[in-house]
């Protein structure tokens, strides 16, 4: 069974005394046949997240894993916690104090990380990113 509105045109005039729309010319066939694949579904970018992955892991493992090894000592290695290093300094204070310099270390690896193996697989991306936007639009006819 046919409704009145299955034959609704949205580009039809509204009014019967309106002129009809000029017709519009076909547009142009796209092509979607890239001589390589789109950087979305490139090596490259999975590389970076694995390298970027492993870089916050490290970074979080040492500060935290060195925060809790200090809590886990603290509950249940008390005798060892109270136990004096030096004259007047038990163990527990100096792991305590060494708390910074292992944050400071956990930092330290992440900005190693990053200039070493995160930041020069990011620039390299950027630039073939730059140069398959500018090869589209040459394709298009929008470049310079």
């Amino acid at each position: 069974m046919s409704s009145p509105y299955d034959r609704y045109d949205p580009y039809s005039p509204t009014y019967p005394w309106q002129p009809p729309a000029p017709p519009q010319p076909p547009a142009p066939p796209r092509h979607r046949t890239p001589d390589h694949p789109p950087l979305g579904h490139h090596s490259d970018l999975r590389i970076l997240r694995t390298a970027y992955r492993w870089q916050r892991r490290v970074a979080t493992l040492t500060a935290l894993g060195y925060f809790t090894l200090f809590l886990i000592l603290s509950a249940f290695a008390p005798g060892f916690m109270t136990s004096t290093v030096t004259d007047g300094l038990p163990a527990g204070l100096l792991l305590a104090l060494l708390q910074l310099p292992v944050t400071w270390l956990a930092i330290g690896l992440y900005e190693h990380t990053a200039r070493r193996y995160v930041d020069p697989l990011a620039d390299r991306i950027r630039k073939e990113a730059a140069v398959e936007a500018k090869r589209e639009s040459v394709k298009r006819g929008t470049g310079r």
